[in-house]
């Protein structure tokens, strides 16, 4: 290589380098001059709205969302001052329509739909629960209590919006179709299971009635029901995503994080609290100071109501205003049902150790909304208390004969815990189906339920 063509490469590069400086200089003029430009136009914005940077009124970024005023005093906001978020009710205590609330004015099929659907899941916790404690099925929770809250969501929500469960959404699968057979066959994870066996009791899912299958682990199913709102909000499909949680999974950071995102995705969704008074067995007054689950949605910018979880049509009203808001302004909005858990957490708690059977008596009977409902039913003469005796009657059969199918189903195959993760099972996968088959083969003298299984 020659020393002029040496040169001449080095004179090259330099000018390379130059015309980059240049480039460089003139995007950064002319971001900065995109910039000023910007600022104007907000600050031009900001006047109109009434709201430009002066001494006379706050205006830092962090608080733009909101007027906030000056003060010339430390006033901090104490919690404990002032009345409580209200809760709303459209029942009373009788069954009647309270004055001046709005009754949804529901056809007499629909409310039967609803009442029938809560004696149903009534009468399905009975006999399941019973049924785990005789051991034949190795875990339950029931949902006693709680019925209003999952039945009126669900028939004031939108048949294809998505729901994002916990684990006492029994009701709002129920209502929706799910047969009570599939019911058992989750309970008994047999070869029949939609859900193949793989999942614990009461982790239903059904892709066609969008129910997405339950997670145990507390409080992850709140940030990716924002990531299916998100995916709904640029789709712009109409409909919205239902995330259900309990005021023990609000302590969770995924609930935190889920609702801000929310907020500022401004996603369609709406979270239904069911404040039932107790984490496990952690009361609400160990688990937060603040005034519930309500006020967090306030502090995160999120619409929030507050209703009567036992008022079944409280629950219809504020849930339906709510679906609509959520889809109508691309926003989350926040429902939490204050109810109360009148069973167990689940077959593996003992509540008498935490509570008292006096208060769970009192709610029982004063705070029941299947008997809250059954009461509007007869004053509204759509039935009668000998009916409920009838329909109790049937259910119970109905549920039973459900169960003894499931019972003596047989389980799916062990080899079905290998499938449906991959598209083509990765060698190592394959070795560990492989040695597990020849373990079975080697060893089936030593295990005495393999009968129970499908081949």
């Amino acid at each position: 290589m020659s020393l002029q063509y040496k040169i001449s490469i080095l004179i090259f590069n330099l000018q390379n380098q130059l015309l980059q400086t240049e480039m460089f200089r003139y995007i950064h003029k002319c971001a900065r001059s995109t910039y000023r430009t910007i600022h104007s136009l907000r600050q031009e914005l900001l006047k109109a709205q009434g709201c430009a940077y002066s001494t006379s009124s706050p205006n830092f970024p962090g608080s733009e969302h909101h007027k906030p005023e000056w003060t010339n005093t430390p006033n901090f906001i104490l919690p404990e001052r002032g009345s409580g978020i209200p809760v709303y009710r459209v029942l009373g205590d009788d069954g009647a329509v309270i004055d001046g609330a709005t009754n949804p004015q529901l056809s007499k099929d629909e409310c039967m739909h609803m009442y029938e659907t809560m004696v149903t899941l009534n009468v399905m916790d009975k006999i399941l629960y019973e049924a785990q404690r005789h051991g034949r099925i190795s875990f339950y929770m029931t949902n006693f209590g709680e019925e209003a809250t999952q039945v009126g969501s669900a028939a004031a929500l939108d048949a294809k919006d998505l729901i994002w469960g916990q684990y006492r959404e029994a009701g709002v699968l129920m209502y929706r179709g799910f047969p009570l057979i599939q019911f058992m066959h989750q309970c008994y994870g047999n070869r029949k299971d939609i859900g193949k066996g793989r999942q614990m009791p009461v982790h239903y899912g059904a892709k066609d009635l969008h129910f997405v299958t339950i997670s145990s682990t507390l409080g992850t199913q709140m940030p990716q029901a924002v990531g299916s709102a998100y995916s709904y909000k640029m789709q712009g499909n109409g409909q919205c995503v239902v995330c259900f949680f309990g005021d023990g999974a609000a302590s969770e950071g995924d609930a935190h994080g889920a609702l801000n995102f929310a907020a500022t995705l401004e996603c369609p969704i709406v979270f239904i609290c069911r404040n039932n008074g107790y984490a496990i067995s952690t009361p609400t007054h160990e688990q937060y100071r603040g005034d519930g689950i309500a006020s967090r949605g306030v502090g995160y910018g999120v619409a929030t109501l507050r209703v009567n979880g036992n008022d079944i049509f409280a629950v219809y009203n504020g849930v339906k205003e709510a679906r609509e808001m959520a889809v109508r302004e691309n926003r989350p909005v926040l429902v939490e049902a204050m109810t109360y858990r009148i069973g167990h957490h689940s077959t593996s708690d003992d509540s008498s150790a935490y509570r008292s059977l006096d208060e769970i008596s009192y709610w029982e009977q004063e705070g029941n909304p299947t008997k809250k409902l059954e009461a509007y039913l007869i004053q509204q003469g759509y039935w009668t208390s000998e009916q409920t005796e009838q329909m109790l009657k049937s259910k119970r059969k109905e549920v039973l004969t459900a169960f003894a199918e499931a019972e003596n189903e047989k389980i799916g195959p062990m080899t079905e815990a290998y499938n449906d993760v991959y598209d083509v099972l990765p060698q190592r996968i394959q070795r560990q189906l492989e040695e597990t088959k020849e373990h079975f083969r080697k060893y089936k003298d030593k295990y005495s339920n393999l009968d129970k299984f499908e081949s």
